[in-house]
């Protein structure tokens, strides 16, 4: 393909150059910008790289192309070329990147998502496209979103009719995929119910194997055990096991199976909303949603620094998202596989959620999950010898007795079944155990409303022994059924930062944030649906994105947000500081207002009969 054409299809009025021929020299840019610029040598010979042939920049996406006359003369080099364009690229700016070799002589194109890397190659990407069609690699279409979840109710319908027990189906459903993912085949009319399951452990297996998952025979184990000797799955007929098998591949797959962020976002999005879905007949199970866990990925400031801890990672949705964002914040292959491999670490108590959990991570391309099974009341030296500086969490907000530690169980009331701190004492735990080797480290946690109320003296009591050695940054208000349909749970997200006395005279006012409207609405057999505005675009992108910046700027507005001075005895909400902004009020909000007090008032048990 000629260079002009080249330029014409990806789309002219994006083209970036500053230098003749419409190339675009680095050294220039540092220069520029007051970089120091540090040239990357070739492997072969003394020159080194700066002039890129086309560069193309829209919003926060730059898409670099590198052209040869025939690329596969010395596939090897091309790509060292564009990666060292990809690296000088992540030093001048925070955009996403696509990176492009291609053919003078001919149409052939090679694309990659991020870093030239095999992680990243998208093999299906076979001709040019346009500027926006690039952009869209890195954005979820709400369309697509609503489809995934629609899809997913008609999947656990399905498993339903198939006698598929509620507790097995979203481990049962994570192996199919995983194993259709690399290639299952199930339709050879020769092939029995004991022979797909005995490839789907081949699959597995193999996966465990050249990824050097360091629980692997027990994480094969479990999920062999678990779900492939089961004995409903064993006794499935033959065309029932194919018949579930496709509707995954056929409805489910197809909008999974890529490397684009979009691609990530909605697998993860069908594994929050199939869990929500079977695990419906537990109310207290609160599955995050992707778009929360996108937001507290993003306050928390995950990049490619971060090692991050979730020690009660349920499905590892936290984790998932955390690392796509420190994938994206990479520049070389090398810093990706170091993300995968030493920097992401997760503790989940159930051991039916931890075989998801193994699963959900394989399907999204990691390549060594250190994920391990167990309490994390019982993993202090484990978090010690990893030392995370990011931890996001939602714990469990009724634990029980037998899950907590009995230094702490010996505490409660006799009539105390559960936990009486809303799952605050978790944030305490971790708090302690990294202020212990003086570990500072940004965490954001999911409770609910009633642990920044401080409702009880447990809570009010934990309250004030965690800001004696770490900071409360941050409050946000969520909406109130954020977790729809599974557990009902008003929640807030909380963000401290450890390590840092919470008097020190150096920390500004905590934020508040009453982000109760996140653009989403509930849509019956759906749970909670993204909404758009007149012109079909998502709601959540702008609202996410105000949500940050009053956050980062610290900033108060009427109605969405306020900074406070408060300690341990006060309370830690929004709405107790916060303007209101009286424009906006309807009778429809105050009715609302009441309703929602006088739920919360029968809840605690503060109304009774007169």
């Amino acid at each position: 393909m000629k260079r002009s054409d080249i330029i014409q299809t990806v789309g002219s009025e994006f083209l970036v150059s500053n230098i003749e021929n419409d190339e675009f020299k680095y050294s220039k840019e540092f220069k520029r910008l007051s970089i120091p610029f540090t040239p990357i040598k070739s492997s072969k010979g003394n020159r080194h790289y700066d002039n890129l042939d086309i560069r193309f920049v829209n919003d926060n996406v730059s898409v670099l192309i590198e052209t040869k006359v025939d690329f596969d003369n010395d596939i090897e080099m091309a790509k060292e070329q564009l990666s060292a364009y990809v690296e000088y690229e992540k030093q001048i700016n925070n955009n996403k990147i696509v990176a492009i070799l291609a053919n003078t002589s001919n149409n052939k194109v090679m694309v990659w998502r991020g870093v030239v890397s095999d992680a990243d190659y998208m093999p299906n990407e076979t001709a040019l496209k346009t500027m926006p069609e690039y952009v869209d690699f890195y954005t979820s279409k709400v369309n697509d979103k609503e489809k995934v979840m629609a899809n997913t109710y008609k999947l656990n319908e399905l498993l339903h009719k198939h006698g598929i027990k509620e507790k097995l189906r979203s481990q049962f459903v994570g192996t199919c995929l995983l194993a259709l993912k690399n290639g299952l085949d199930y339709k050879s009319v020769t092939l029995s119910n004991s022979q797909i399951r005995a490839a789907i452990k081949d699959t597995l297996e193999k996966l465990f194997n050249e990824n050097g998952d360091l629980e692997k025979a027990k994480k094969l184990g479990l999920l062999d055990d678990k779900i492939l000797k089961n004995q409903i799955v064993r006794s499935l007929k033959i065309e029932d096991l194919r018949e579930i098998l496709m509707f995954i591949e056929d409805n489910i797959l197809p909008f999974i199976n890529d490397k684009t962020t979009a691609g990530q976002d909605l697998l993860n999005l069908f594994f929050v909303t199939f869990n929500k879905y079977v695990g419906k007949a537990d109310k207290n199970q609160a599955f995050t949603p992707d778009h929360i866990t996108d937001f507290m990925s993003k306050i928390t400031g995950v990049n490619k620094h971060s090692v991050i801890l979730d020690p009660c990672c349920g499905s590892g949705s936290f984790l998932v998202r955390a690392m796509t964002q420190a994938l994206d914040d990479c520049a070389t292959e090398k810093e990706q596989i170091k993300v995968k491999r030493e920097q992401i670490f997760g503790i989940e108590f159930d051991e039916d959620v931890y075989g998801l959990a193994a699963t959900n991570m394989l399907i999204h391309s990691d390549g060594n999950s250190h994920i391990v099974c167990g309490s994390c009341f019982d993993y202090k030296e484990w978090i010690i010898k990893n030392k995370p500086n990011v931890i996001l969490m939602n714990p469990p907000y009724n634990a029980q007795r037998t899950q907590m530690p009995e230094k702490f169980t010996k505490t409660w009331n006799k009539d105390k079944k559960e936990d009486p701190t809303k799952g605050f004492y978790f944030v305490k735990y971790i708090a302690d155990t990294l202020n212990a080797i003086n570990q500072t480290a940004t965490l954001a946690v999911l409770l609910p409303v009633a642990c920044a109320i401080g409702t009880s003296k447990e809570i009010a009591n934990i309250k004030e022994e965690i800001l004696k050695e770490n900071t409360l940054d941050a409050v946000f208000t969520l909406p109130s059924e954020v977790f729809y349909p599974g557990a009902s749970a008003s929640a807030c997200c909380m963000v401290f930062k450890i390590g840092k006395k919470h008097n020190d005279i150096s920390n500004p006012d905590t934020f508040f944030g009453y982000y109760k409207d996140d653009g989403f609405k509930k849509k019956k057999n759906l749970g909670r649906i993204e909404q758009t505005d007149q012109h079909g675009n998502s709601r959540w992108v702008e609202i996410e994105k105000q949500w940050i910046e009053l956050y980062r700027n610290r900033q108060s507005k009427d109605g969405l947000s306020a900074t406070h001075k408060v300690a341990g005895n006060d309370e830690w909400l929004c709405e107790a500081y916060m303007k209101t902004d009286y424009s906006t009020l309807t009778e429809e909000d105050f009715q609302k207002t009441i309703n929602e007090y006088l739920a919360y008032l029968v809840k605690e048990g503060n109304v009774h009969e007169s």
